[in-house]
């Protein structure tokens, strides 16, 4: 037997899976097709959103307060700055169901946050031309990941409790017998008691029975140099928002490499027929409504990009995530499903899969996420 639980991905959530299994004195044995930390599926593009005040409902408030609490914890270990701590702003009309549910989250947990009203809100961050009406929840817990940075230092601890983890290695056939998981990678057989597959978009290859309930879809995400001075976009004075105006959704972090913010649409530009059609390179024209949009409502940043980056993720239906038992056996888990919101709670999730997987159950709550709610639909 070549390890206790192999582990399939080695992005965000397959880096923090491995590190949670490995300090639990599990040995554990990752795949990786690209390189650690590749730019390729949704772990990646320099900065990401953390907010605990939850645009997708107030169940997920525990599990994002233990994600912060192992983010420090990973930051702390790998003496990294993986968590930038600038806070979150929702911006919206109050009564919109997406600010109804931020309201809802800081009610119901308690969670340090300020409501603004238009004002205020239009007084205190003139970055934002705010319309009428229109309110600002500022999400003290909230700030900016920075996810490649993140991935390397989940497996570099994870390697140092001894996990051994392969990049370069593609799995091409996963085979369940009695006692054991069989994996052929990159030509040679490994195998393991227990598997858990944390392959993102790939995951409707290496699990068929999801391939119809996951959906392929490029995440677009730009660049803009301000017009005047950089220091007001600086992560002090502009902080990581998520906007819902118009029909419009728009999120975005303060600049982060000392000249342009980073925005972007969540899951615009289409879908995918497989991860075969994901391509870096996008016509021009495809980002004009994003430049659009800047124009608009951030109109102190020039409206084309500097710079544009694609990755791809897995879309469920319902937008909420499958974490579960392969169904069909008892020696195989499945993280898949995150649907362009799951990095933020990426160690959260590393630590359920390890709780899944050593003690056979978690003190989280993943009704939400099971496998069976489709095949029950």
């Amino acid at each position: 037997m070549d390890a206790d639980i192999a582990v399939i991905g080695l992005g965000a959530m397959g880096s923090m899976t491995a590190w949670q299994l490995a300090r639990a004195g599990a040995s554990v044995l990752g795949f990786e097709q690209y390189g650690l930390g590749h730019d390729r599926g949704a772990s990646a593009g320099e900065s990401r959103l953390f907010r605990m005040a939850y645009h997708e409902g107030a169940a997920y408030v525990p599990m994002l307060r233990r994600a912060r609490a192992l983010w420090h914890e990973l930051s702390d270990s790998s003496g990294l700055p993986l968590f930038r701590p600038t806070g979150c702003l929702s911006i919206g009309l109050p009564e919109l169901p997406q600010m109804r549910r931020v309201r809802e989250s800081v009610d119901e947990h308690g969670l340090d946050h300020e409501i603004l009203d238009p004002d205020v809100l239009a007084a205190r961050y003139p970055q934002h031309r705010v319309h009428d009406g229109e309110i600002g929840v500022l999400d003290a817990g909230g700030g900016v990941l920075r996810p490649e940075l993140a991935v390397l230092a989940a497996c570099a601890q994870a390697q140092r409790h001894g996990a051994r983890l392969l990049p370069h290695t593609p799995v091409e056939n996963v085979r369940f017998e009695d006692d054991r998981v069989r994996i052929t990678a990159a030509g040679t057989e490994y195998t393991a008691r227990t598997v858990i597959f944390t392959a993102g978009p790939w995951s409707r290859q290496l699990v068929p029975g999801l391939a119809p309930h996951l959906t392929l879809r490029p995440l677009v995400l730009t660049w803009f140099a301000p017009t005047g001075d950089p220091a007001d976009w600086a992560p002090e004075r502009f902080p990581a928002f998520i906007r819902d105006t118009d029909g419009v959704h728009l999120f975005g972090v303060p600049m982060m490499d000392g000249m342009s913010v980073k925005t972007g649409f969540a899951d615009a530009f289409g879908d995918l027929s497989g991860t075969d059609a994901y391509t870096r390179d996008l016509d021009e024209r495809r980002l004009r409504p994003i430049g659009e949009a800047v124009r608009r409502f951030l109109p102190g940043l020039h409206p084309d990009p500097v710079r544009y980056s694609v990755y791809m993720d897995a879309y469920t239906s319902d937008r909420t995530a499958v974490v579960d038992r392969v169904p069909g056996t008892d020696r195989a888990l499945v993280l898949a499903g995150f649907s362009g919101h799951g990095f933020k709670l990426a160690p959260a999730f590393g630590r359920i899969a390890a709780d899944l997987a050593l003690r056979g159950g978690t003190d989280l709550d993943l009704g939400a996420m099971s496998a069976a709610r489709f095949t029950a639909a």
